[in-house]
């Protein structure tokens, strides 16, 4: 017994000087060797590091990785924390996939139609892709630590509009009147009984309190409007001038503002939201700082993936490379057409999801007449239109100019713009915004850029959905062979910036494991 004593705490005295040295990722594998680490323990991300390596005597491997959007540039940021020596092929002109921002001298080519020149004025973008961050998400980590600066995205405005079935409101208002209707019903079903088999009668006189804070009811239960629904002027030195009474409860069902009052309520889109100051790109521009311009290649195409017993090598415009290992974060769609040896239920599972069509159009103001004249600083204005939303800018409020984006739809919509030139798109996207702000939608624009996605090379899709997260998602969250798949679509965060980093994430991990443990 004094034996193993003494020697659970030699054994603890090594793995606290490891631990000194080579830091918590060397603690962990010396661990392993010595039979003390957890099985199966659900461990929090540790990017490698070098200590690792030093621990196991042995260099790090050589890794080619395919594609520099946000999954390529994070799995390679992390590798590169160890010294793995990273490439990254990159098959557009730039690195950052569907992460683009465009400004002034930027030029967008589609897959068909003619190219677009970008003349946004001097400061002022537009977040052709991703917009917004949530604030559990790993992308507010990965700004922290990359030094990006952020600054609130406004999510919900209740200045802005909800505009259905022809009619246009404000947000405050479609709220106010929805959810005092509802707070009337409810409370008057209290009060007549029909809860009485669900909850106590203490109960049922706290829910009714609930409900007129809720609903803003009156005395008797009723919702006959309220302040919060919005004024025509808002008080000052008087009462302010109200808004009319609000309809009746068939019309405001009628209305159908259900969708819209409700969009933010998931957890992907609650208040509050982030964004990078100067642009989403800013997330690019500092992970290709960290990884390195010079170890990606653009206008690097891949056309053909061999894996080799000893390794991968990868064909590609402009020349061939052979790695030790290969993180594939190509769309799946895209990399099921590129010709491999890792098997026909690799092909398969590749071709599962589907692309989804999405496209956005940045409209530059010369004068931002949405602050000036509607009072709206930020948002979205939600529609049942084929625009489907309209977003404000959330910076440089009171500037002289600015982008809206004119519209952000997807699948059959954006299919349905997709399809038009430049010009028609511009041209019906002035035309359904008129409905809701009237002339001025037509007045002050100075330019205009649009993305339809599925029409981007080596892109061909906003993002991707799944008939089903079954085999297929699972044995592609494994590698074939050397070959480790990420991305976005890999997780269950589709069509976020989150998603495609925690995929790289859990790669770089797996792939990281596999290296200390070989012989």
């Amino acid at each position: 017994m004094e034996g193993g004593s003494s020697a659970a705490l030699t054994r603890r005295g090594l793995l606290v000087g490891i631990g000194a040295v080579g830091g918590a990722g060397a603690m962990y594998a010396a661990m392993g060797a010595l039979g003390l680490a957890p099985a199966g323990q659900d461990k929090q991300f540790a990017a490698p590091r070098p200590g690792d390596f030093a621990l196991r005597g042995k260099a790090a491997a050589k890794v080619v990785i395919l594609g520099a959007g946000v999954a390529g540039l994070t799995a390679a940021y992390e590798l590169g924390k160890a010294g793995y020596d990273c490439t990254l092929l990159e098959a557009r002109e730039k690195a950052g996939g569907r992460n683009l921002t465009l400004r002034g001298g930027d030029r967008l080519t589609e897959l068909t139609g003619p190219a677009q020149e970008v003349t946004f004025g001097e400061g002022v973008y537009f977040n052709a892709g991703p917009g917004r961050i949530a604030p559990w998400m790993v992308t507010l980590d990965y700004c922290r630590e990359l030094g990006i600066p952020i600054e609130t995205f406004v999510n919900n405005n209740a200045s802005a509009y909800v505009h259905t079935n022809g009619q246009t409101r404000r947000a405050r208002t479609a709220r106010a009147d929805m959810y005092g209707y509802v707070a009337e019903l409810l409370a008057k079903a209290t009060n007549l009984g029909a809860l009485d088999k669900a909850i106590t009668r203490d109960d049922q006189e706290r829910l009714l309190e609930f409900l007129r804070r809720f609903g803003d009811l009156g005395p008797k239960l009723e919702y006959e409007g309220s302040p919060r629904r919005g004024f025509v002027k808002y008080p000052a030195i008087n009462r302010g001038t109200p808004l009319d009474a609000p309809g009746t409860l068939r019309q405001v069902l009628a209305a159908g503002t259900g969708r819209a009052i409700t969009n933010d309520f998931g957890y992907d889109q609650a208040t509050p939201m982030f964004q990078p100051v100067g642009g989403m790109d800013m997330i690019v521009t500092k992970l290709t700082e960290a990884v390195g311009q010079d170890r990606i290649i653009t206008g690097a195409k891949v056309t053909k993936i061999t894996a080799l017993d000893d390794g991968v090598e990868v064909v590609y415009d402009g020349g061939t490379i052979k790695a030790d290992y290969c993180v594939a974060t190509l769309p799946p769609h895209i990399l099921a057409k590129i010709p491999h040896n890792l098997g026909a239920e690799v092909t398969a599972a590749l071709k599962t999801p589907v692309p989804v069509a999405a496209g956005k159009i940045g409209l530059e103001y010369g004068r931002r007449w949405w602050e000036l004249e509607d009072r709206i600083y930020g948002g979205v204005t939600e529609t049942d239109l084929d625009i489907t939303h309209i977003w404000y800018p959330s910076h440089d409020y009171h500037s002289d100019r600015g982008v809206i984006v004119g519209y952000y739809n997807t699948e059959r919509h954006a299919e349905l713009y997709g399809a038009l030139t430049p010009e028609d798109r511009r041209r019906r996207a002035l035309t359904q915004g008129k409905k809701i702000h009237g002339e001025k939608y037509r007045q002050n624009l100075l330019s205009s850029v649009s993305i339809a996605w599925e029409r981007q090379p080596h892109i061909q899709g906003g993002w991707v959905r799944w008939p089903a997260f079954d085999s297929s998602f699972t044995l592609l969250q494994r590698p074939a062979g050397r070959v480790y798949f990420a991305g976005d679509w890999l997780t269950h965060l589709i069509a976020w910036q989150a998603g495609a980093m925690e995929s790289a994430r859990g790669a770089v991990t797996q792939l990281h494991q596999r290296v200390l443990q070989s012989p």
